[in-house]
């Protein structure tokens, strides 16, 4: 069903070598549950065919997955293209999530005959309708739109978009029917992702759509169901205002979520307490929030004998520490991230991104960090996925149910 046309960037292969990928994946012993099963639809597989430094590169994720290499060798730009995957997938357009296209075409890729140069991700999301492929392919020069996507999940392709009239706003779509009509034709926009559009394009009247809905809603779920997390020590020691409860993605509002998890959520904050005792140094009693004289909230930990001191005095990687505790322990209701509101949160599993997760931290709290996402990754409804450098990664080759996926230059 694919639309045949001089513009179809699926009209020929990737004309480009797989890069080596090494995978890890270390388990000392299984879940006493058996393995772990996400509670919703989860991104199990990254594709980055041609993107910034990647060629035809294909990345396995798990519930705990860490990707390492030398400098160079595209840890952090794995990150990004999963990142913009989400991004598209809650409906984004496509230049808010990427502001500058150049730098995500791979390097010495020279233009076609009519001076187009892109770039091409995608991904697959495992869940009730099974695994479902999502490929992206965009042109980032002379103009920034999405030339082509194609969903396909059973067997059958879904969904494929591709570019009839360059000087146009809209792609020709097709998408699967089954029905008198076997296959619908329509122009999307070239700036939005069409998958993240189908729910309101498709009637679901025949068992044809039904099967495009439930691969388009399972994609759209897994994909946004995802929080960014960059925590920034210096913003964090910043006093905020009460009320603002949920984790942004730089945790500088850590004093304020930290007040709503004392008052709400008793058990998991004594569970951040626990954490907070293992990774910071000197003995931790407590965490709590303390208000100052202008009326702003102020973070502090309870140390022997009541004594209160304020977060602003922990160094760099004592406050990232807190902040990563603080995520892996929260959930969509407590981070500022756009779950599927339509989907209820029992059967949603969150995916948290963290480039650099073993900056600024020690061995220890890198230690305890991974025990603490391999237990609460458990339940099936929180993913970590991130970048370490080589020490990290040695230390997470013997954590439970990790992935270590080492990338090469």
């Amino acid at each position: 069903m694919t639309a045949h046309c001089p513009e179809n960037p699926w009209a020929t292969p990737v004309a480009s070598a797989a890069r080596e990928v090494r995978t890890e994946a270390v388990r000392t012993e299984p879940p006493r549950t058996g393995a772990v099963r996400s509670a919703g639809p989860v991104v199990t597989e990254l594709r980055l065919s041609a993107f910034a430094s990647h060629r035809g590169t294909v990345l396995p994720v798990g519930p705990l997955t860490l990707f390492t290499g030398a400098g160079g060798s595209g840890k952090s730009s794995a990150l990004r293209a999963y990142e913009a995957l989400a991004r598209l997938g809650a409906g984004d357009p496509l230049d808010e999530v990427f502001p500058d296209p150049a730098a995500s075409v791979p390097e010495r890729a020279g233009p076609d005959a009519q001076g187009r140069r892109g770039f091409r991700i995608g991904c697959t999301a495992t869940g009730p309708a099974g695994p479902v492929r999502l490929d992206v392919a965009v042109q980032a020069e002379p103009t920034l739109r999405i030339v082509g996507e194609r969903l396909t999940g059973g067997g059958e392709t879904l969904l494929t978009t591709a570019l009839r009239d360059p000087r146009g706003s809209t792609v020709q779509a097709a998408w699967h029917t089954a029905g008198t009509v076997p296959v619908t034709r329509a122009p999307l926009p070239d700036d939005l992702l069409g998958t993240a559009l189908l729910p309101l394009r498709v009637a679901g009247t025949t068992e044809g759509q039904l099967r495009v809905l439930a691969a388009a809603e399972q994609m759209v779920v897994a994909l946004r169901s995802v929080f960014v997390c960059e925590p920034r020590p210096q913003r964090m020691r910043a006093p905020v205002p009460g009320g603002e409860g949920r984790l942004r993605r730089d945790c500088d509002n850590l004093a304020a979520v930290l007040e709503r998890t004392h008052t709400q959520c008793g058990q998991r904050h004594a569970r951040l307490v626990a954490a907070a005792a293992a990774g910071c140094a000197g003995t931790v009693r407590g965490l709590g929030v303390e208000r100052i004289p202008d009326g702003l909230l102020r973070a502090v930990v309870e140390r022997d004998g009541g004594h209160l001191t304020p977060v602003g005095r922990l160094g760099d990687g004592e406050l990232r520490y807190l902040a990563l505790a603080l995520v892996l322990l929260t959930g969509p209701g407590v981070l500022a991230v756009d779950a599927a509101a339509e989907v209820p949160s029992a059967m949603q599993t969150l995916t948290v991104l963290v480039d650099g997760l073993d900056r600024d931290l020690d061995g220890r709290q890198v230690a305890e960090l991974l025990a603490l996402a391999a237990s609460v990754g458990s339940t099936g409804h929180l993913r970590l996925v991130g970048t370490v450098a080589e020490a990290a990664a040695a230390r997470a080759r013997g954590t439970a149910g990790a992935t270590v996926v080492h990338l090469e230059p």
